[in-house]
């Protein structure tokens, strides 16, 4: 891991010295393969370079793993990056051009809700010929999902501003967040963590929503959020018994 992320920094600074369109630089042998085209391509080779200087302004570098978090209420979407000291520093938020539905999970196949819960991109998942320039598949219904008999297809994070039941963040947004991913993934990360919530998790949003139908979900949700903000890691999630369980990482 040592030499990939050093090999992926030395190849983002030379991007943002020379700010060249290059292609991708040869995968290195543990390196993750993520599905090209020439669109991707050239969203890579032309957003690249501009995010490796500002994520540099932040202490930060282009492949070091990503972590994303979705909240509907506000709709944004947020990119975390790993810092050198192992914590998730906020580089980016960007609203969500359009997201269909109300606030609470999706249940079924065409209720047109989009997803909450806690997904996982791996490179398979990214589709570089979308039908909206560029997207990743958030991999619903997972684990928690099957468990709980809740259905649906081909969720996804993507392009243009159209949604049903998709996350829609616009073409120049969608290639940002592609990049990060992209970068991290050629750097070795085996996986993008999403976390999708309703809103941000604190004792007064869940106090003013605790009437709703979906309140005792949504409290489900919550120690994800609070261990991520407290730790500033992503914690680990997993089902048993139809349940999500949480585990904070130090």
């Amino acid at each position: 891991m040592v030499s990939i992320t050093s090999s992926r920094r030395r190849f983002s600074r030379a991007l943002a010295a020379l700010c060249t369109a290059l292609i991708f630089p040869a995968l290195l042998a543990s390196a993750q393969t993520v599905p090209s085209s020439r669109r991707s391509d050239a969203a890579y080779a032309s957003v690249a370079p501009r995010l490796t200087r500002e994520l540099a302004a932040q202490g930060l570098d282009l492949g070091n793993p990503v972590y994303l978090r979705i909240t509907k209420e506000p709709a944004e979407l947020t990119a975390f990056v790993r810092a050198d000291d192992g914590t998730f520093k906020r580089f980016r938020s960007w609203p969500v051009c359009s997201v269909s539905g109300e606030l609470g999970p999706k249940l079924r196949e065409g209720d047109g809700q989009a997803p909450e819960g806690f997904y996982s991109v791996k490179p398979a998942q990214m589709n570089p010929a979308s039908s909206y320039h560029l997207s990743f598949n958030l991999g619903f219904p997972n684990a928690f999902d099957r468990a709980n008999k809740r259905t649906g297809s081909f969720l996804m994070v993507h392009g243009a501003c159209a949604s049903i039941g998709c996350f829609a963040m616009t073409d120049p947004v969608i290639e940002e967040i592609w990049t990060l991913m992209e970068a991290a993934f050629e750097a070795g990360q085996p996986d993008v963590k999403v976390h999708i919530f309703p809103f941000p998790m604190t004792a007064k949003n869940l106090e003013a929503h605790a009437d709703s139908d979906h309140a005792a979900f949504w409290a489900s949700l919550a120690p994800a959020w609070t261990a991520f903000e407290e730790t500033g890691k992503v914690p680990r999630v997993t089902v048993s018994r139809a349940k999500y369980q949480v585990r904070a990482l130090q």
